[in-house]
């Protein structure tokens, strides 16, 4: 057999400059960019998710940026079909493929498999959904902690989506998400994968993303905002959760002033950026490097590509 495939990951919290790494290593050689980050796939909001602007893009291939609308919701497994086919067609090409984002589950299961969670029947998802329209998500995550304690103590009681999914999963098949995660077969994906992280202090990071908004809004979010629940005015829609489009559409829906959301918006992103962090360091295998040092990952990838 064949050496396995090579591939770069940047990895990190929100706002560390990924992106401009990712350059960085294509002025040296040919590499392609793919996207692995959960909210920067939405077609509708390339401003409030942080998506590569059109410099950026031109400066090597972009893939996986804004192709999908608000109504249409993205997994793990959607993700790695999509990304395994776009590396693919980047290795075909004779490029390197470069994952860029902040999405650690999505790296994760594509790199280590993911568990084989079968397909979860119709009415038992309407069964859940109508308990915690009902009930709210907090008595599912009580029941989670009694019949999944690890990965109970790894969600929000108040996070809808992953409080509903535990409970029709274990619904559905009689195990729970730990026994999946851990317990059944993965594959993993074929590939020799260089991560590099892109690490900052969070006391040094928050200031950054603070000013981050507010460019952004000068940089027309909340007009992208506006033309996007123009479109889709369903505040349940996928695109519509995450952060930043959750607290503007809190502020079009009259819900709360501008200010408000704006304020807001910092301290879930301040908040986010802590959990990529977490999440990061209990990661292997990286290379660490702070915001900035782009020639010093450029060199960094080049020496792994020339390694035997």
């Amino acid at each position: 057999m064949g050496k396995p495939s090579r591939i770069v990951c940047m990895l990190g919290p929100t706002g560390t400059g990924k992106t401009a790494a990712a350059i960085a290593v294509s002025k040296r050689m040919k590499a392609s960019v793919i996207n692995f980050d959960s909210r920067q796939v939405y077609r509708d909001f390339p401003i409030i998710t942080a998506q590569p602007d059109a410099e950026e893009q031109a400066a090597c291939p972009h893939l996986l940026y804004g192709f999908l609308p608000t109504e249409e919701k993205m997994t793990a497994a959607r993700f790695i079909d999509f990304a395994t086919e776009k590396i693919e067609e980047v290795l075909a090409e004779g490029r390197l493929p470069i994952l860029v984002g902040g999405t650690g589950l999505y790296l994760r299961s594509l790199l280590s498999g993911i568990a084989p969670i079968p397909e979860i029947p119709a009415e038992i998802r309407e069964k859940v959904l109508a308990r915690v329209k009902a009930e709210g998500p907090q008595k599912l995550h009580a029941e989670l902690v009694g019949t999944d304690p690890d990965y109970a103590a790894k969600i929000h009681p108040n996070d809808t989506q992953r409080n509903a999914r535990a409970a029709e999963v274990f619904l559905a098949t009689g195990k729970n998400m730990t026994w999946w995660h851990t317990k059944s077969e993965h594959t993993p994906a074929p590939y020799d994968a260089l991560r590099i992280g892109m690490q900052i202090a969070l006391d040094e990071l928050e200031p950054h993303l603070a000013r981050r908004i507010g460019v952004m809004l000068e940089l027309g979010a909340l007009e992208e905002a506006k033309a996007a629940y123009e479109k889709c005015s369903d505040p349940e829609a996928p695109g519509w959760t995450g952060i930043g489009c959750a607290e503007l559409l809190a502020f079009l829906r009259n819900e709360i002033s501008l200010d408000e959301a704006r304020r807001l918006w910092v301290k879930n992103t301040r908040a986010y950026a802590k959990r990529q962090i977490t999440w990061f360091r209990k990661e292997a295998d990286i290379q660490w490097f702070s915001p900035g040092e782009n020639e010093a990952v450029a060199d960094c990838v080049q020496a792994w590509l020339a390694e035997n």
